[in-house]
């Protein structure tokens, strides 16, 4: 087996909660701002540091206001799910022999909030969250770091996403990507080693 490790992003790739991020992240700019951002000039806070984002909107104290996101979000914690097949993929991929991980742009709060109460959490031997490594994705840190925790070369590893942040931290790590499309398709092109349409087809990957 080449692939021995696994890792997956969440948001957008293990976790639908496109829905709730916005929604969450429109609130807060209208708390802390006054004014309704429609949901589509938000989209590309979906991949990143919610904290970047922030600063990308111009938001003095981005570590509050990103406190506040979280709040918000909870108002929508009924739309938050894991994409369909993804709970029956898991133990399959355990049952191949495979090591799992995850590379997340959340910190470790919104790791517990959003992706434990999924109830899959426990499949995964090694977390990265954005806190873990120095740099965020696209830079390579964050899978040089799980690379430094599991003993791990890059040649062992797919990391699996749905971002040209998550292509990009793949590429300069050394490892190859797989572009996970079951959410829809990125607006731009993305460069990927392997494209699943359907969470199932990753049991094929070698």
């Amino acid at each position: 087996m080449r692939y021995r490790h696994l890792v997956f992003d969440i948001d957008g790739t293990l976790l639908d909660s496109e829905y709730a991020d916005l929604h969450g992240l429109q609130d807060t700019i209208r708390e802390l701002r006054g004014r309704v951002v429609p949901v589509d000039e938000l989209r590309f806070a979906l991949g990143i540091p919610g904290e970047s984002a922030l600063r990308q909107l111009g938001i003095a104290d981005p570590v509050s206001a990103n406190a506040l996101w979280n709040r918000n979000m909870q108002r929508y914690g009924g739309t938050i799910r894991l994409f369909d097949g993804i709970a029956g993929l898991l133990p399959r991929l355990r049952e191949q022999g495979r090591s799992l991980g995850i590379v997340t742009s959340k910190n470790r709060q919104e790791f517990a909030l959003d992706f434990e109460p999924q109830g899959v959490a426990g499949y995964f031997d090694t977390v990265v969250c954005v806190t873990d490594s120095p740099r965020p994705k696209p830079f390579a840190d964050p899978l040089l770091t799980y690379m430094e925790r599991t003993g791990t070369r890059p040649c062992e590893i797919v990391y699996i996403g749905d971002t040209a942040y998550d292509s990009l931290c793949a590429q300069r790590a050394g490892v190859d990507f797989g572009l996970a499309l079951w959410g829809g398709a990125p607006a731009d092109p993305v460069e990927a080693r392997y494209c699943f349409r359907d969470p199932g087809e990753i049991l094929a990957v070698g």
